[in-house]
C-alpha cells in the first residue's frame, strides 16, 4: 500500500504563510516586552553562588562570572572575569539574576524567529522552484 500523494494548494501555502506571520509578530512583541523590562547580561555570564569561611561562620555571596574578562575593576584600569554581587537578594544580585534570565529567554526567542523566517523562505523558494 503506497501513500498517497498530497497536493498543496495555493491556499494551502498561504495558509501556512498567515501562521508564521503571526507566530513572528508575537514573537517579536515578545523580543520587545524583555528588551523594555531591563538590561541583559551579556553572552558567557551567569551567577555564581560562593561560600566564605570565617572563623566558625560560614558566608555565602554572589558573583557575575564571565567567560573572558570584561567587567571593569576599581582600579579601572584593566578587566576580570567576576563582578562581586554581594549577599543573596541584594539589588545587584537580583538584577544580575534577572538579567541572565532575560538573556537566556531573549536568546531562543530570537533562535526561534530565525527558525520561523527561513520557513517563509522555504515556502516562497519552493514555489518559485516549481514554477520553472
Amino acid at each position: 500500500m503506497g501513500r498517497r500523494g498530497y497536493v498543496e494548494t495555493e491556499q494551502d501555502k498561504l495558509d501556512r504563510i498567515q501562521r508564521l506571520t503571526e507566530a513572528i509578530a508575537e514573537i517579536e512583541s515578545y523580543l520587545q516586552f524583555f528588551d523594555d523590562k531591563g538590561k541583559q547580561a551579556e553572552d558567557g555570564c551567569w551567577v555564581v553562588r560562593y561560600q566564605v569561611r570565617q572563623k566558625e561562620k560560614i558566608y555565602w555571596y554572589y558573583k557575575l562570572q564571565a567567560d573572558r574578562p570584561i567587567f571593569e575593576q576599581k582600579n579601572g584600569e584593566s578587566l576580570s572575569k567576576y563582578q562581586h554581587l554581594g549577599k543573596g537578594g541584594t539589588i545587584a544580585h537580583v538584577d544580575a539574576v534577572m538579567g541572565v534570565l532575560r538573556r537566556t529567554i531573549v536568546n531562543e526567542l530570537q533562535s526561534s524567529l530565525v527558525s520561523l523566517k527561513s520557513c517563509v523562505v522555504d515556502i516562497a523558494y519552493d514555489e518559485e522552484h516549481k514554477s520553472r
